[in-house]
C-alpha cells in the first residue's frame, strides 16, 4: 500500500471515528468519497492496488459487515465504511481488516461495558448468545439504548491495523 493510499485510509478512518463518536452516525459523504478515493487511486496506479481488486475490496468489506447490519449489530454508516476502506486496502486486505475489526469491537463493548458499569450485564447477555445463537436477532434488536456505541472507533482501528500489517 502506497503511503497516499494509507494517508487517505487514516483520514477517512479517524473522519469517521470522530463524527461517529460525536453524532452517532458516519455520513455517507464520507464514505461514498472513501471509495471513490480507493477507486481512484487505483484506476491511477497510486495505491499500489489493481483497480479490479479495489473494487473487489469494496464489494467483499460490504458483504462482510452486511449480516451484522442485517441483525440490528451495526448502523449502515459502519458497512459503507467498510466498504470504502475495502476501495482503499483492496481485497487482499479486506479480510483481515474485518478480523482486526472484530478484535478492536470486542475490545471496545468490554470498554464500554466497564465504562457504564454493566460488564456483569454485557457478559450474560454474551453468555445468553452463546448458548442460544438463534437469540441473536432478537437479543439484538431488543438491546437497550445504554449497550449501543459507536463502531466507527472499531473499524479504524481495524482497518489501519490491516494496512500496517498487510
Amino acid at each position: 500500500m502506497s503511503n497516499t493510499a494509507f494517508a487517505a485510509l487514516a483520514i477517512g478512518a479517524v473522519a469517521a471515528t470522530i463524527i461517529d463518536l460525536r453524532s452517532r452516525r458516519i455520513p455517507n459523504q464520507l464514505t461514498a468519497a472513501m471509495a471513490a478515493t480507493g477507486l481512484g487511486l487505483a484506476a491511477a496506479g497510486l495505491s499500489g492496488v489493481s483497480t479490479a481488486a479495489s473494487l473487489a475490496g469494496l464489494v467483499v468489506g460490504l458483504v462482510l459487515m452486511m449480516p451484522g447490519h442485517l441483525l440490528g449489530a451495526t448502523g449502515a454508516g459502519d458497512v459503507k465504511l467498510m466498504a470504502g476502506a475495502g476501495s482503499i486496502l483492496g481485497v487482499h486486505h479486506i479480510v483481515n481488516a474485518f478480523l482486526f475489526t472484530a478484535i478492536a469491537g470486542g475490545m471496545l463493548a468490554l470498554v464500554v461495558a466497564l465504562q457504564r458499569r454493566r460488564l456483569q450485564t454485557t457478559l450474560a447477555g454474551t453468555g445468553r448468545l452463546i448458548a442460544a445463537p438463534g437469540a441473536l436477532p432478537r437479543e439484538l434488536r431488543g438491546a437497550a439504548p445504554a449497550s449501543r456505541f459507536a463502531y466507527g472507533p472499531a473499524i479504524a482501528v481495524g482497518t489501519i491495523a490491516a494496512a500496517l500489517v498487510g
